[in-house]
């Protein structure tokens, strides 16, 4: 039984040193003290554990990372995104699992637990929302309940939205409202509702100028990301142009787990700025832009990081640079620009922006003089500052398809059977690929993606407000 599985999980976290009886079952949980804090610390674990798993397949499945080893997927860079693929049925079940978790609290545990709270309420009304958004971000089209029909992620959209209204009211801090309100926004861009969207980015900014909600991990008690072995590692190579944010996942001691970030200020910034160009008011945008980088500067830094066993290679499949003197051109049409590439060799420690972080300057907003130029510097910032947060293939327009067995149990499945990739996507891992030239000292990407987005800002893939 799901439920009875899920269940322990969430005993073990919150009693790790007792004995967790397996033959525990529904009644028995629902009738013990305080089964609602267990449920809710037990769902939250489960929350962080499919977090990593989606930071650490979607940053493959975008021009963030590749995957340099045998470990993780080996064709989400490519990109192969197969109904059949055990990774896209367990991102699946991910989403699943978080709904179904937060409505077993919100309905049974509820129910059964007089000492329920508003606050208990809130997380899990949150965790579901999440599951919704994470549909609409990353699936054509997903079921909202068991046994249900498929249902678009337009529409995964607009059912958060739904739960968000109904958390909001149980909301307990300003940081909470700010939550909800940031967790509607983006909602709201995505299916290219700009008033709503505008809306509740300039409540949620209200609320709070400096929100950063992150789900936790617990060596301690086993509760480890993966997300955070594959980038602190030498697994992923970052595309060399994002090489100073990583890695965004670090560890200064052995037993370090780095927090993911689930919802930022940062973002409630970047779709305004990306709605006053949608009005064609570049001034406005400019303004919010250099807003949104006062605060990315205010984000702590992590200084002192020894990363010197990366080496960039370290017989992976291809050679990564890693040496600053490097300059980095986003495509052979580009300008070069230095900077981009830091120095990791030893004896060299290393500093990193694990909030936001960010390459573009003042002088680079203070020089936007038309649409077109502006645009494509929103979806830069959008692309560093959510580096390594499993946000980018969204962006990108790619949507994974409806796995095989929920296919074959839903009555329009096979309306959704194959990946959404938009044409301009470039194949055969052309998302990762740069050339090297060693004597000029340069690094030359083959596609400047955030070009390619404003390119494309009028069809359905790319940019929700144009």
């Amino acid at each position: 039984m799901m439920m009875a599985a899920l269940l322990l999980a969430g005993c073990d976290l919150v009693s790790p040193d007792e004995i967790v009886n397996p033959n525990v079952d529904e009644s028995t949980f629902l009738h013990s003290d305080n089964p609602m804090e267990t449920w809710v610390n037990g769902t939250e674990k489960e929350f962080a554990l499919h977090m990593s798993d989606f930071v650490e397949l979607m940053e493959i499945l975008s021009d963030n990372y590749f995957n340099n080893y045998t470990r993780s997927s080996k064709v989400f860079d490519v990109p192969q995104l197969l109904y059949t693929d055990a990774d896209v049925t367990n991102l699946q079940r991910h989403v699943g699992a978080l709904r179904e978790m937060a409505d077993y609290g919100l309905t049974t545990v509820a129910k059964a637990d007089a000492a329920t709270t508003d606050a208990q309420r809130f997380h899990l009304l949150c965790i579901k929302a999440y599951s919704f958004v994470l549909a609409g971000d990353f699936f054509r089209a997903l079921p909202m309940e068991n046994g249900g029909d498929a249902v678009e992620w337009n529409g995964q959209m607009r059912k958060a939205m739904e739960v968000l209204d109904e958390a909001l009211p149980l909301a307990q801090t300003a940081d909470d409202r700010a939550f909800v309100h940031t967790l509607y926004a983006r909602a709201a861009h995505r299916i290219g509702d700009r008033e709503q969207a505008v809306a509740h980015a300039r409540q949620a900014l209200s609320a709070s100028g400096d929100l950063c909600r992150q789900v936790h991990f617990d060596s301690k008690n086993g509760v480890l990301s993966g997300a955070q072995e594959a980038i602190w590692s030498d697994w992923f190579q970052p595309l060399p142009r994002l090489d100073f944010l990583d890695p965004k996942y670090f560890q200064m001691s052995s037993t370090d787990q780095c927090p993911i970030t689930i919802a930022k200020a940062e973002e409630n910034y970047l779709i305004l700025a990306e709605a006053a160009l949608a009005a064609n008011d570049l001034g406005e945008a400019k303004r919010q832009l250099t807003a949104l980088l006062a605060l990315v500067k205010s984000r702590p830094v992590q200084t002192d990081i020894n990363d010197q066993l990366e080496g960039r290679y370290n017989g992976g499949l291809k050679a990564f640079p890693n040496d600053p003197s490097y300059r980095v051109q986003a495509s052979p049409n580009d300008s070069l620009r230095s900077h981009l590439i830091i120095d990791r060799r030893p004896p060299c420690l290393i500093s990193i922006p694990y909030i936001s972080g960010t390459s573009v300057t003042q002088a680079m907003i203070d020089g936007l003089d038309n649409h077109d130029s502006a645009l494509e510097l929103v979806y830069l910032m959008r692309q560093e500052i959510f580096f390594a947060e499993g946000r980018r293939p969204a962006d990108l327009g790619i949507r994974l398809p409806l796995c095989e067995v929920e296919a074959a149990n839903t009555t329009n499945g096979a309306s959704y059977t194959e990946a959404w990739i938009p044409q301009f996507v470039p194949r055969n891992y052309g998302l990762d690929e740069f050339t090297v030239d060693d004597e000029a000292k340069t690094v030359t990407i083959a596609h400047n993606m955030n070009r390619i987005i404003v390119e494309n800002a009028r069809t359905s893939d790319a940019a929700p407000f144009e």
